[in-house]
């Protein structure tokens, strides 16, 4: 009898990293990789970067090659979508009607809807791009989260003297308005929080990246989007709600995080901002609509998972998507960047084989117990020349302290806390292993007292 296979959902880096730790970890077994985008697994962040800014092609996002993809004797189904999930079975529904999808020697495969019965399942579907009522159909308005996003946005900005409007300032938007800025486009940047990032990295070095981008062209507003103005087909302008018009550029203010947008294209409202391309870089939602009919699942901001990134018996889930008990932190944490997606997708490939391994489906070599999900939280941005560093989740933090060290070069370090220990820690303009000893700080959270000390001994030693 052919043994059931194991199902990766997302063609991601997370689920890349799974199939190749399933691999690692001694599935000799049917392996299928299920991406709803016809392109191999590709890198995420050189989006808004590289890619945007037209320095690096397509082909260089690539995690892997054809033969490196092949070594991995994957099933895999570009083009397909999973659009149910029976937990108590571990039975997929996909549907293939989004194209035909090519076999391991390359031959193009009828594709349709159907069952897919399985030993066990990897979620990781990622994110979905939030937009606003009215953007749909309007040409010239974008959103930024997949290749062929990237690519039409390139497009537009290959023509020099638009108009950007980027509806949303955190991270990003910050990184898209950088690259625009660069490539010598008017750029607009409109949020609903205090300054640029702040729900992520604090109101202080908000208020340095402020002061950058100010330095650079880019004008600030502070308001929440009520539609868009049209010439009948394509955007002309942005409308903001009455009321918030915003402050002018040179206070300083911008925002982080959603904005909400009420009526659509053509309607009443405030003060109207110009342009001929706009950016909707409001967030995100996590992919678990097709997962919403299955009562075993919580679909709670994410697919919500144990502290061994368990979603049900069988059923795990990495990246994104994945709403996990931190076991050092003590509360469920999603997190939205690429290191993560990375460990996550490892950690849940162990565990599920450690899972499989106990119930006698999977012949366990080494490792076969299934460990907590503990990482240290990492993310990075870069604007322009600063590169902004952070460890642990300093979103949420009820306390901030900043240190800005030199504001002409941007050059800060932060500690974030909450519930009275240190959790997260961020710099920008650091060396790497000035980084490495605040790391540390926070790897194991410290009351915020000592972990204030030790990072005034770390910038002592520096």
């Amino acid at each position: 009898m052919t043994p059931r296979p194991i199902a990766v959902v997302g063609a991601s880096a997370a689920g890349l990293a799974a199939a190749e730790a399933l691999r690692r970890f001694g599935w000799t077994g049917p392996l299928t990789l299920i991406g709803d985008e016809p392109h191999p697994p590709y890198d995420r962040p050189p989006l808004s970067k590289q890619l945007l800014h037209g320095t690096w092609e397509p082909e260089r996002l690539r995690l892997r090659t054809q033969e490196q993809l092949a070594a991995l004797d994957l099933d895999l189904r570009l083009g397909t979508r999973a659009t149910g999930l029976d937990a108590a079975t571990r039975t997929l529904t996909l549907d293939g009607d989004m194209g035909t999808s090519p076999d391991e020697q390359g031959r193009e495969r009828s594709t349709a809807v159907e069952k897919l019965d399985c030993a066990g399942v990897i979620i990781a579907t990622g994110v979905t791009a939030r937009t606003l009522p009215g953007a749909d159909g309007v040409a010239g308005v974008h959103t930024l989260r997949t290749l062929d996003d990237a690519l039409a946005l390139r497009g537009r900005l290959g023509d020099g003297g638009r108009r950007l409007v980027i509806v949303g300032s955190g991270v990003l938007g910050c990184e898209a308005a950088a690259v625009a800025r660069e490539l010598g486009h008017d750029v607009t940047l409109v949020g609903s929080g205090p300054e640029p990032m702040a729900a992520v990295v604090g109101t202080e070095i908000g208020e340095l990246l402020a002061e950058e981008h100010r330095a650079r062209g880019v004008t600030l507003r502070r308001g929440t989007v009520d539609g868009f103005e049209t010439d009948g087909s394509a955007v002309t302008g942005v409308r903001l709600a009455h009321g918030s018009g915003g402050a002018p550029a040179d206070k300083g203010i911008a925002g982080g995080g959603a904005v909400t947008g009420g009526a659509a294209a053509g309607g009443g409202g405030g003060t109207v901002l110009p342009a001929d391309t706009v950016l909707l870089a409001i967030g995100s939602t996590p992919a678990v609509g097709w997962l919403a009919g299955e009562p075993a699942l919580d679909t709670t901001d994410g697919l919500r998972c144990d502290a061994y990134c368990a979603a049900a018996p069988g059923i795990y889930a990495a990246g994104d998507v994945a709403r996990w008990d931190h076991p050092v932190h003590g509360r469920p944490l999603r997190f939205e960047h690429r290191m993560n997606a990375t460990e996550q997708g490892m950690a849940a490939a162990r565990n599920l084989l450690g899972e499989l391994a106990a119930d006698g489906v999977f012949e366990a070599g080494e490792p076969s117990a299934r460990r907590p999900f503990a990482p240290v939280p990492y993310f990075w941005s870069d604007q322009y020349g600063i590169k902004i560093q952070a460890y642990g989740p300093t979103a949420g933090a009820d306390r901030v302290e900043t240190t800005v060290l030199d504001r002409e070069a941007r050059r800060a370090v932060a500690l974030y806390g909450r519930d009275g220990r240190a959790v997260g820690v961020l710099a920008t303009g650091l060396p790497p292993r000035l980084l490495r000893a605040l790391r540390g700080v926070i790897a194991d959270p410290l009351p915020w007292e000592e972990a204030r000390a030790r990072v005034a001994t770390a910038m002592a030693a520096d």
